[in-house]
């Protein structure tokens, strides 16, 4: 599937199979991002509906179980598929270093205090997990095909360490918020978060933006459009909650774009 603005930037699909997966990928995105604009969230952090009668597991397992299995495909893709230019290194590395910091950081960083529902869990498994593996099989179905006529994997590398980077930086002034085992949401102070009221969204995006610019294939640009949709709704979900749990909310924060949304 070419994308017109994108062609000079992207591969060809090698088959139609894959044109398939990248449709299909973009299709299950947009539906998400609309179901949050819709207020049908998926039912994790403070969207929890823990009156509603469903399977639920603790968020630290449920976050555990959201990233491992996309991390222990990218690092089986090392072994899988051992050869590949430098693009499709940076690729592989990218992906897998990307769940194995979300990993470290629900087992380090993060301070859980709630549930999330299961139903939810599989179905972000599922695609974080699908993604990250149609991310570098597709990848490796692109190797001899011509090159884009512009090269963005440097660009991409740079955007992606930018975003692990910020995105590590206002979680890790999240888990400040709560001590001593404390359960009460404040408004997050510090960072971005004096601006946006989820900057760790604005820079998730801004990795899968590198990881695409790395990549250069069209289901890594529809998977980044799809996931960034997502976020942005769901960072519109979460200022409505904070304005309405806090009278004091400052309303000059906006939701994840600084002065803009």
């Amino acid at each position: 599937m070419k994308i017109p603005v994108l062609e000079k930037v992207m591969f060809s699909e090698p088959s139609v199979w894959v044109t398939a997966t990248t449709v299909v990928t973009l299709i299950s995105t947009l539906y998400l991002g609309f179901a949050e604009i819709l207020g049908n969230h998926l039912q994790y952090s403070k969207f929890t509906n823990s009156n509603k009668p469903s399977a639920k597991i603790s968020s630290k397992v449920g976050m555990l179980t959201l990233y491992t299995p996309s991390f222990l495909a990218g690092l089986a893709s090392f072994f899988v598929f051992p050869g590949g230019d430098l693009r499709f290194f940076l690729l592989k590395f990218a992906v897998t270093f990307h769940f194995f910091k979300r990993d470290l950081e629900v087992l380090f960083v993060h301070n859980y205090s709630g549930i999330m529902a299961l139903g939810s869990t599989i179905i972000i498994t599922l695609f974080y997990f699908s993604a990250a593996a149609g991310l570098i099989i597709v990848q490796y179905l692109s190797l001899g095909l011509p090159e884009p006529l512009v090269d963005t994997k440097y660009i991409g590398l740079i955007l992606f360490i930018l975003g692990i980077l910020g995105n590590f930086y206002h979680h890790t002034l999240l888990s400040k918020l709560r001590k001593n085992n404390d359960k009460v949401y404040k408004i997050p102070k510090g960072g971005l978060f004096n601006l946006v009221i989820c900057p760790h969204y604005l820079f998730e995006i801004i990795i899968f933006v590198g990881i695409s610019l790395i990549g250069q294939t069209p289901l890594a640009f529809a998977c980044t459009f799809g996931d960034s949709l997502y976020l942005i709704a769901r960072s519109y979900a979460t200022r409505k909650w904070y304005v309405n749990k806090f009278e004091d909310f400052p309303k000059e924060v906006k939701c994840v774009i600084p002065y803009v949304f």
